[in-house]
């Protein structure tokens, strides 16, 4: 039974139990993303400002020595770095300015594709109104307003500010000889059998013998098998399946 017949059409649903959102590429692929909270996003705008600090003091010492020559070069790196600091950084390097690599957080565009020259532009222009009056006073309350917690500057570029999910590793199956099944496996047994061979290094030798043990059985394995063997034959099985030689 699906969500739908489950819940009658005339009664509101619930509200999803986290904050993640699907969405459809036009290529047909999935897409979960999941949006990055006020505290995240503060701890991620505090670290770029600290780096945007420091290289402006060091240019100011660097320059110095140049009189007004350098202090006018001075000015001008003070513009540069406060206004294209974030957008170099969100187009050049996929979204993530320093302080968002170190957070595991990118700015995407509100269906998930890379965001481009004028909507960073855009979301970073408008920090002056999110900034007011004082410490981001705007900025904060938007986004905790939010169900995707966006600030003003999101809303207008249309932008999103994400975790940047990594990708699991691939599981590694133990090192022996691929063998083939004694018989055609169901989807569910091949699951199994595959799992079992999976989780081999995180399982005990005495739980990954008890678990063979329940298994051999509808494998049509020998029950008076020894306890150790069977484990070798089950993932045998598993690197058969998986095309492993």
């Amino acid at each position: 039974m699906s969500f739908s017949q489950a819940w009658p059409r005339n009664t509101a649903q619930p509200a999803p139990l986290d904050t993640r959102i699907r969405m459809e590429t036009p290529e047909g692929i999935d897409l979960v993303l999941r949006p990055a909270g006020l505290l995240s996003r503060s701890l991620a705008f505090t670290i770029d400002l600290l780096i945007r600090g420091a290289m402006l003091i060091a240019l100011f010492f660097l320059l110095k020595a140049l009189g007004e020559f350098g202090t006018g070069l001075f000015v001008l790196a003070l513009f540069l770095v406060n206004w294209w600091y974030m957008v170099l950084f969100e187009v050049l390097h996929q979204g993530r300015t320093p302080g968002k690599q170190i957070l595991g957080l990118r700015v995407v565009h509100d269906d998930g594709t890379p965001v481009g020259w004028s909507a960073s532009l855009l979301r970073n222009l408008l920090r002056f109104v999110d900034m007011l009056p004082f410490g981001y006073t705007v900025g904060a309350f938007a986004c905790l307003q939010h169900p995707l917690f966006k600030r003003l500057g999101d809303l207008a570029a249309g932008t999103l500010v994400i975790y940047r999910d990594t990708p699991m590793p691939r599981p590694v199956l133990p090192q022996v000889p691929g063998v083939v099944a004694p018989l055609v496996l169901t989807i569910e047994e091949q699951r199994a059998v595959l799992s079992f061979a999976e989780r081999q290094e995180a399982l005990a030798p005495a739980r990954a013998q008890e678990l063979a043990g329940i298994l051999i059985a509808p494998l049509q394995m020998p029950t008076h098998m020894p306890a150790e063997h069977a484990v070798d034959h089950l993932n045998g099985i598993a690197r058969g399946l998986a095309g492993s030689a």
